[in-house]
């Protein structure tokens, strides 16, 4: 509906963004362990990634809560 209250898409892409950067950040920044041989090969997978996301969600929970609580009243 046109001039609709976009609230929500807007958490919704703030969400979004905070995961999709938290995986991405984290799979080119940790790299897996190699274990104990003279390996010097960096290897990344999915599951780095997957590790990046799941840090990613509480982050962004902390994000909306603190524009709820504390940059809305700032603002109105």
């Amino acid at each position: 509906m046109p001039g609709g209250d976009l609230r929500p898409l807007a958490a919704a892409l703030v969400v979004v963004g905070i995961a999709v950067g938290g995986s991405l950040a984290t799979y080119l920044l940790v790299p897996l362990p190699t274990g104990a041989g003279p390996s010097t090969r960096i290897r990344r997978t999915a599951w780095s990634a997957l590790l990046g996301l799941f840090a990613a969600i509480p982050i962004a929970y902390l994000v909306l809560v603190v524009v709820a609580q504390v940059v809305k009243p700032l603002v109105l």
